[in-house]
């Protein structure tokens, strides 16, 4: 029973882990129609971000955090306004490359400038990496981490049903052209979103450095991750990516237990099953993953 609850629990923390990871995609996603390719490689260079911060300032990512946040809105607003832009309303495929294109190309970015090794940072002095409670022992910088996490996801739930700009996203995810009618301007929402997006990818990032090793081709392994959690809760649903991280946080704390061989396996075969199943998610809209801009 013991080991029962030292899984699940390891399970969602890391679950909420993951949901922060998707949780940049899932909104651009769900205002711009896009699926953003590139975004394991920004959840890369947040890392490598809450990395040299912290060796060259000193700085705790986890403090630093809002910074790289800031400068990886700016970075987003440059994302949409120098490629996005001109790809918005041209067929899936144009946006497919355009996005694989420039993740490749920051993949590269980053071996040609930091190279290929593995680095982290220990933020947790001596003794304290590990805390327990009622015979449950968990990681430290995992547990820091889901709490900015489930912080995080509450402040952009709060946001986009409690601000203007929040509805106006909002409207223009459901239906443009009606939003278009109401004085809304879908180039700016689309700038903004695009902003918070990688700003929320870049904080993820910057949490994640003091648990994983940063090296360039890491987003390979979390933008597989984002899809299925994406997938899972729902297309264009931010509470729907909570749940379904944590569904799959849970379902590979227990899978690694069993069959440690067989974790990361599991992403695909239960990517495969919901796309054949049921493509909107638990939390989605029902024809969303078609849904176009016009």
């Amino acid at each position: 029973m013991n080991d029962f609850i030292q899984l699940l629990v390891s399970g969602i923390l890391l679950g909420g882990v993951y949901a922060l990871c998707a949780l940049g995609l899932n909104l651009i996603f769900g205002v711009a129609k896009v699926v953003n390719f590139a975004h394991g490689e920004f959840l890369m260079l947040g890392m490598y971000a809450g990395y040299w911060l912290m060796r060259g300032t000193g700085i705790n990512p986890y403090y630093g955090a809002p910074l790289v946040g800031a400068a990886f809105f700016v970075l987003g607003l440059l994302f949409y306004w120098c490629l996005m832009r001109f790809t918005i309303y041209k067929p899936e495929m144009t946006q497919v490359f355009a996005t694989l294109g420039l993740g490749i190309a920051l993949q590269n970015l980053a071996l040609l400038l930091w190279g290929g090794d593995y680095r982290t940072v220990q933020v947790m002095p001596a003794g304290a990496e590990s805390v327990e409670f009622l015979g449950i022992t968990v990681s430290a910088n995992r547990l820091v981490a889901f709490c900015f996490a489930m912080s995080i996801l509450a402040a952009v739930v709060l946001f986009l049903r409690l601000t203007f700009l929040g509805r106006a996203i909002e409207a223009i995810s459901q239906d443009i052209s009606a939003a278009r009618l109401m004085g809304i301007d879908p180039g700016r929402i689309f700038l903004l979103t695009f902003g918070l997006g990688i700003g929320l990818t870049g904080i993820a990032g910057a949490v994640l450095v003091p648990s994983f090793y940063a090296f360039p081709s890491v987003g390979t392994f979390f933008v597989l991750v984002a899809f299925v959690v994406v997938v899972l809760g729902g297309l264009a649903s931010v509470p729907g990516t909570v749940i379904g991280g944590l569904v799959l946080g849970v379902m590979e704390s227990f899978t690694g237990f069993f069959s440690p061989d067989l974790k990361e396996a599991t992403h695909f075969v239960l990517l495969i099953l919901l796309l054949a199943l049921r493509p909107h998610g638990l939390f989605g809209v029902k024809g969303a993953e078609k849904e176009a801009l016009k």
